[in-house]
């Protein structure tokens, strides 16, 4: 029962020799139904990888190699109580030698390089979301609408009317509140603001802001919905 799965060309890979002492069947059974699969199965190629493998006495034997998917595939077939108990023990042999797989140290220079490049990619994409999220935190005040909608993309009157669209908040008079539901939970902050009417006269109106809180319950919302800041979306 030792190496239930190998690596292969770094990939978690099973031999039909092993599958066929496993599951206590006749090598050339196991022969029979991967050629079988193979008339039904158009990635064939991809799951199974026929080779072979020196006997107890030395001797080549025809087998087949096969990853996960091939060897889900075939086990499919094996019935039984304990079929099952083997195939359980094959899936965690599997598990824990893709995981040895994902966490490999490049043994040559060129893997090495590839490794960084890998990397390199996946940060480029992760920094705009960290960017934003980073300086949405860092601003410990308040927040206008107009400032975060800028970030969507959006003009003042068309994020108000998205939010309004999707049951955060709603107009009394000339000033946006939140809904019930989202009034206590620290979003948003109410307060006056002078400003100067048609008229010429100073009048007073209330505005809200949101927090630091809220914003990142706006992030977090508009993000579930496919809503992203500019930074986020791509190219």
């Amino acid at each position: 029962m030792n190496d239930l799965v190998i690596m292969k060309n770094k990939q978690a890979v099973t031999s039909s020799l092993q599958v066929a002492e496993v599951f206590e069947k006749n090598h050339r059974d196991v022969l029979k139904a991967i050629t079988n699969l193979k008339k039904d199965v158009r990635n064939f190629a991809q799951m199974f990888s026929e080779t072979n493998i020196p006997d107890s006495y030395g001797r080549n034997r025809r087998a087949f190699y096969m990853n996960r998917d091939g060897f889900t595939l075939l086990a499919m077939g094996f019935t039984g109580d304990k079929a099952l108990q083997f195939k359980l023990q094959y899936i965690k042999a599997f598990n824990e030698m893709e995981q040895q797989v994902k966490f490999q140290v490049p043994s040559t220079l060129p893997e090495a390089l590839r490794l960084a490049a890998d990397q390199a990619e996946k940060i480029s994409v992760l920094q705009p979301k960290a960017d934003y999220t980073d300086s949405m935190l860092a601003n410990k005040g308040l927040e206008t609408i107009s400032m975060i909608a800028k970030n969507y993309g959006y003009s003042t009157r068309e994020f108000n009317k998205l939010l309004h669209g999707l049951g955060i908040q709603y107009k009394q008079g000339k000033t946006w509140l939140l809904y019930a539901k989202y009034q206590d939970e620290g979003y948003t902050h109410v307060e006056p603001y002078e400003y100067t009417n048609s008229d010429g006269i100073k009048q007073v109106r209330n505005t809200m802001k949101w927090t630091q809180v809220g914003q990142k319950f706006l992030y977090d919302f508009l993000k579930s919905k496919g809503i992203m800041p500019l930074v986020e979306q791509p190219a």
